[in-house]
């Protein structure tokens, strides 16, 4: 479970457990069905059975003994649970420190001294980046954010998919159907197809693959300068549309980085009596776990994957000693990482415990799903380009006098950034379908949504022309019921954050986002029907102030796109 970070939270569970007698840890704080209940409940159940005394009982225990406090005005009891009503203007000032001062947005304290390693995107070379790479990309890249938004040392790392009996099949399709130079890595896809659908009339084709990849792991000077030719030529093709995303990897490994461990890792698992032959197969038996058995190495002695990302684990914590080591892979490869954790668990490493699959559900294009051995991929870069044209043209149509460069650098923001808030909006266990009319939509639950919020934050700051928000403003005038919400909402971001991180789900970090531009929009719209909760009024004290408020807005919601990997545009 998160620890809380809103000072707010902190103080609901402090005044329970100081009440109780118990610890503050036990109690989760979340809210009451009703507004009008207060904004903070606190169940009472975790303390019963210790205090053996029925959770009605003790949340009247806790109101009884309550006093108010610079946080908290007033509790009372709802059944087993404790409402409490935050102060108004401590709230505030919060924010003002926060967004606007001097303080963090998202404290640190959670992650000091701990390292985490996020294993995602991880392409195989010579295939191109298509669409269904998205979400184990954003995914991963989202995870790093929110890690490192925590105080956390994170190592994102890219680990290529370099090796294997598939580069062997590209290598002798190279050789039967030699390619024109320049290569591309469109030319390298093409010929990985082709090879592939030759195997289904040529069963020999397989032998021939399986030896040129033979070639490849005993070093054949030929094999080798062509293999690291593809590599180059995809890393490069890579790296245009990473641009795009503004990812950048800390760790570029490759499997190939850790062929020169296999006979290590084979003879230690040998020595602790895990290894034995199966049909000929170097195996490690999980049949006392339920699970077929981790292949080691094949009959002919070529190694897999699975040998390899042993050696890559053993690495990693001898390199980085992580709190956490992350695999953000599809949850097609759950087994493989329930056998790969399992077998470094029989080994004796202890911090096998430390290591987690984040699994995810597909991407569907018109209903189904794209394969690039199938050959019916959508590439990501022509999606990324559609989103950019399809968001220029609605960018030209608000902004006639917007000249060129504008109107490109903002459609770029707008439509690459709609494509990753889509595929993280959703429950990451869930299957996404690519639909151009929901990704690009500017209400209801899309990226376009949050960014317009945050437009719109800018735009009526730079209306009313007032800077120094942070200082000569007085928060006790925000007493209108939308100001509160809005304000409550916004001092949830750390609390958010942690527990997007602790579930290795982004999504709930895209729904909090969601939620405050919801709140945004419904007191900004009413200001514009009703003059009492209008945010540039006459009265300057009460302009001052709920321009903070739209400040605080602005600041939360660049901060919480930017964890999502997704740049906050001034207009749209």
């Amino acid at each position: 479970m998160a620890v809380p970070l809103s000072p707010f939270v902190l103080a609901a569970q402090q005044a329970v457990a100081h009440a109780l007698g118990t610890e503050p840890e036990m109690f989760v704080v979340g809210t009451p069905p009703n507004p009008k209940m207060g904004d903070l409940a606190v169940g009472c159940f975790p303390a019963a059975k210790a205090l053996k005394a029925a959770p009605p009982a003790l949340a009247a225990k806790v109101v009884e003994s309550f006093e108010a406090t610079e946080m908290l005005v007033s509790a009372t009891a709802a059944g087993p649970f404790v409402n409490f009503t935050v102060n108004t203007e401590a709230l505030f000032m919060h924010l003002a420190k926060s967004a606007l001062g001097d303080e963090e947005l998202i404290a640190k304290s959670p992650g000091e001294g701990k390292s985490i390693c996020v294993d995602f995107s991880s392409p195989n070379i010579s295939k191109q980046l298509a669409y269904h790479h998205i979400r184990s990309t954003v995914i991963g890249h989202a995870l790093v954010n929110l890690y490192r938004a925590l105080g956390y040392r994170v190592v994102g790392i890219n680990h290529l998919g370099d090796w294997g009996t598939t580069h062997g099949m590209l290598l002798a399709a190279y050789h039967r159907w030699p390619p024109a130079e320049p290569l591309t890595i469109k030319t390298l896809n093409g010929l990985y197809v082709k090879f592939r659908e030759a195997m289904k009339e040529d069963e020999g084709l397989g032998d021939e693959g399986r030896a040129w990849f033979a070639k490849l792991e005993n070093g054949d000077e030929e094999a080798r300068k062509l293999w690291q030719h593809f590599k180059d030529v995809s890393w490069a093709e890579f790296e245009t549309v990473y641009e795009m995303l503004g990812i950048k990897f800390d760790e570029v490994r490759g499997e190939s980085a850790y062929v020169d461990d296999m006979p290590g890792v084979i003879e230690m698992l040998d020595k602790k009596g895990l290894s034995s032959v199966s049909e000929g197969a170097l195996v490690v038996m999980l049949e006392e776990e339920g699970m077929p058995p981790l292949l080691l190495r094949k009959q002919d002695g070529a190694t897999l994957y699975g040998t390899r990302d042993l050696a890559a684990a053993m690495y990693r914590w001898n390199e980085y000693a992580f709190e956490r080591s992350l695999y953000v892979v599809d949850r097609g490869q759950s087994l493989h990482f329930k056998q790969l954790f399992r077998t470094l668990e029989k080994a004796g490493y202890e911090w096998s415990a430390k290591c987690s699959h984040v699994p995810f559900g597909l991407v569907r294009v018109g209903g189904k799903k794209t394969t690039t051995r199938g050959g019916n991929v959508v590439l990501l870069k022509e999606v990324f380009a559609e989103a950019t044209e399809r968001a220029s043209a609605k960018i030209s149509e608000n902004n006639p006098e917007w000249e060129a460069k504008r109107v490109a650098d903002t459609a770029n923001t707008v439509g690459i950034g709609a494509i990753v808030f889509a595929n993280i909006m959703s429950q990451r266990d869930k299957d996404v379908d690519f639909d151009w009319d929901d990704i690009l939509s500017t209400s209801g639950d899309s990226g376009v949504y949050v960014q317009y919020g945050h437009a719109r934050c800018c735009r009526t700051l730079e209306k009313a022309g007032i800077e120094d928000l942070d200082s000569d403003v007085d928060f006790a005038l925000l007493t209108q019921p939308q100001e509160r919400t809005l304000g409550l909402a916004l001092s949830q971001l750390g609390d958010v954050v942690a527990k997007a991180a602790d579930h290795n789900d982004p999504h709930l970090l895209s729904r909090y986002l969601l939620d405050v531009v919801s709140d945004f929009s419904t007191w900004y719209t009413q200001g514009n029907q009703d003059k009492a909760l209008r945010v540039l009024c006459e009265d300057e004290a009460m302009k001052r102030a709920r321009l903070s408020l739209v400040a605080m807005t602005k600041a939360v919601l660049k901060e919480g796109l930017g964890i999502l990997g997704i740049d906050a545009p001034n207009a749209m």
